[in-house]
C-alpha cells in the first residue's frame, strides 16, 4: 500500500493517535485514554488498526495475573464467610445440627456442609455423638485468617497482583477464585498482557504528511440530512471518499451448518431405534441432581455451578412416590442395598428452581415411563457458570442418551461411545479413561484429539447406579451418557472455536460453507 493509500485509509481515531505522539513517546491504551480523550474501546481499535498498518510497533509486553474481588467477595468481606459465620454461631449458641445452622444463618445447605467439612479437617469444628456440630479448637484456622486478610485487602474493587502474594496466600486464594464461573467465587482470576507501543519510521512519515495536509482527525465522515437542512456542512471538513471500495457481494441463503449437523446426529440415532425426549429448561434441584444420587451437601455438586431462578424460587411440589423414595435412598439407601449418604434429606432445598445444568436430568425424568428394553436420546440446552473460550460456553448443548435392557453392559456402552467419537464427531484419535460421577458406576470419559486444540473431553458416561434407577421404578441395567454435541461439531465441521458455532457474523458462516 502506497503512502497516499495509507493516508486515505486512516480512520479519525488513528489520525488523532498519530498526531499526538512523537518519536520518543511510549504509550498504551490507558495512556491514550488520558492524552487523547478516547474511551477504552476506541483506544483498542486505534491501536489494533495502526499495528496492522505497521505504523506503530510493540515496545514492551508484560503478562500479569490479577485476582479481582467479585460481588460475592465484597459480600463475604462485609458479612463474613460461611466458615466464619458458622464458627461464630456454634461458639455463641452451642452445638447444632447442620440444617438448623443453615436455617439460622440463612445459608444454602450445601455451603454449610462444605464449610463444616473444611473446618472439621482443620480441627476447628467436630461432629458430636448426637450428630451436632460442636467446637473443637474454637479458633480460626490459618487458612481462614489468610482468606480474611485477602478479602479485606481487596475490598472496594482493588485487584491483587499474583506476584505480590506469598506462597501461603496463593494457596489460600486458589481455593476461593475461579477463571471460569467466577460469579460463584470470591475472586475472579484475570490474566492479561500489558503492552506498550511506539511509532515506527513509517508512522512518523505518515504523521508528517498528515500535518502537511492539515488533517486533524476531526473531519466529518458522513453528510447528514440535518447538515443539508441547516447549512452546517459549509463550515466543516470532510474525509476523502474512497471510490475503490468493492461493492457488496451477493450470495444465496443457506441453512446454518450447525443446525444441519444437529439434524444429522438426530437422524443417525433415530435410524438406530432411539426415541427422542425433551423437557423444560427450568428444572428443580430434585430432577437436576437429587434424583441422580448427587448428595445435597457434597462437593461433587461444585462441578454443576447453576443459575438459580429469581422468581418463583421453588416448585410447588415433587411427584410421589419418587420424592419419598429418592429421599430415603439418600438417607439410608431405601431398598437398593446401599447405605445411602447418611444425612437428613432437605425436602425444601430439593424444590429449588434452577436452569438445567446437565442433560442427564431428562434421563432421570424419562426412567419412570421408559419401556424395557428401550433406547432414548435428546439434544438439550444446558446452562452453567463458565468463562467463555474456545472449548467452553456458559450455555451449551448436550446429546444425552440412555439404553435399558437385561443384557446391556459396559461393552455395549463403549460401542455407542465409539460411534459418537468416530462416526458423528469424525475423530481419528479416541481414548477412554475412567471417570467419576455420583450417579454411574463404572464411569467412563471419552476424549478426542482435535488437530489444533489437541485432546479434550467429549463427555461422560457410565451405567446408572441402583440408587438412581430403582427409586424411579427401573430394575435393569441402564447405560447413560452426556456428550458435548457442540464439541462434536467443533471436530466435524473443522473449526477450532466453539463461539464460531453461534457467531452473528454471517461471513464466518458462509466461509464454513465455502461460499
Amino acid at each position: 500500500m502506497s503512502a497516499d493509500d495509507i493516508l486515505k485509509s486512516l480512520h479519525p481515531l488513528e489520525v488523532k493517535v498519530l498526531l499526538h505522539y512523537g518519536s520518543n513517546d511510549i504509550f498504551d491504551a490507558n495512556r491514550i485514554q488520558e492524552d487523547v480523550g478516547l474511551n477504552l474501546g476506541q483506544c483498542n481499535q486505534a491501536v489494533s488498526w495502526l499495528a496492522a498498518k505497521a505504523l506503530i510497533v510493540e515496545h514492551e509486553r508484560h503478562h500479569r495475573t490479577l485476582y479481582e474481588i467479585t460481588e460475592l467477595g465484597e459480600s463475604l468481606a462485609a458479612d463474613g464467610t460461611p466458615e466464619e459465620r458458622i464458627l461464630a454461631h456454634v461458639s455463641r449458641n452451642g452445638p447444632a445440627e447442620l440444617p438448623r445452622i443453615a436455617e439460622a444463618l440463612q445459608l444454602e445447605s450445601r455451603d454449610v456442609g462444605s464449610s463444616f467439612g473444611a473446618l472439621s479437617r482443620e480441627g476447628v469444628l467436630e461432629m458430636n455423638g448426637a450428630k451436632q456440630v460442636s467446637v473443637a479448637s474454637g479458633t480460626p484456622s490459618e487458612r481462614m485468617r489468610r482468606i480474611r486478610v485477602l478479602l479485606d485487602r481487596a475490598r472496594g474493587g482493588k485487584g491483587i497482583a499474583a506476584e505480590r502474594l506469598t506462597q501461603s496466600e496463593r494457596e489460600a486464594i486458589s481455593g476461593i477464585s475461579k477463571k471460569r464461573g467466577s460469579a460463584g467465587a470470591a475472586f475472579r482470576v484475570v490474566e492479561r498482557d500489558e503492552v506498550t507501543y511506539r511509532l515506527t519510521e513509517a508512522g512518523l512519515g505518515v504523521q508528517e504528511r498528515l500535518q502537511a495536509a492539515g488533517i486533524t482527525g476531526e473531519e466529518i465522515g458522513a453528510l447528514t440530512p440535518q447538515m443539508l437542512k441547516d447549512g452546517s456542512w459549509r463550515g466543516v471538513s470532510f474525509r476523502a471518499y474512497n471510490i475503490h471500495v468493492p461493492p457488496t457481494r451477493m450470495v444465496p441463503g443457506h441453512r446454518n451448518p450447525y443446525c444441519e449437523y444437529l439434524d444429522r446426529v438426530k437422524d443417525k440415532l433415530v435410524s438406530l431405534g432411539f426415541e427422542e425426549f425433551d423437557g423444560p429448561i427450568v428444572e428443580t434441584e430434585f430432577w437436576n441432581s437429587d434424583a441422580l444420587f448427587m448428595p445435597q451437601f457434597h462437593s461433587a455438586r461444585d462441578i454443576h455451578d447453576v443459575y438459580y431462578v429469581k422468581q418463583p424460587t421453588h416448585a410447588r411440589g415433587i411427584e410421589e412416590p419418587y420424592l419419598g423414595q429418592v429421599a430415603e435412598t439418600h438417607e439410608n439407601g431405601w431398598r437398593t442395598g446401599s447405605s445411602g449418604w447418611g444425612y437428613r434429606f432437605d425436602r425444601d432445598f430439593t424444590r429449588r428452581l434452577i436452569l438445567r445444568s446437565q442433560g442427564t436430568v431428562m434421563s432421570a425424568r424419562t426412567l419412570p415411563r421408559a419401556r424395557i428394553p428401550g433406547k432414548y436420546f435428546g439434544t438439550l440446552r444446558c446452562f452453567r457458570y463458565d468463562q467463555v473460550d474456545a472449548t467452553h460456553l456458559s450455555d451449551f448443548y448436550q446429546t444425552e442418551g440412555i439404553v435399558l435392557g437385561e443384557s446391556v453392559n459396559l461393552r455395549t456402552l463403549l460401542g455407542f461411545l465409539q460411534m459418537f467419537a468416530e462416526e458423528l464427531a469424525g475423530a481419528t484419535e479416541v481414548k477412554y479413561v475412567p471417570g467419576y460421577f455420583p450417579f454411574t458406576e463404572p464411569s467412563v470419559e471419552v476424549h478426542i484429539k482435535h488437530p489444533v486444540l489437541g485432546w479434550f473431553e467429549l463427555g461422560g458416561s457410565g451405567i446408572f447406579r441402583p440408587e438412581v434407577t430403582e427409586p424411579l421404578g427401573i430394575k435393569v441395567p441402564v447405560l447413560a451418557w452426556g456428550l458435548g454435541i457442540d464439541r462434536m461439531a467443533l471436530m466435524n465441521l473443522g473449526i477450532d472455536d466453539l463461539r464460531e458455532l453461534f457467531s452473528t457474523n454471517i461471513e464466518s458462516v458462509r466461509l464454513r460453507r465455502g461460499n
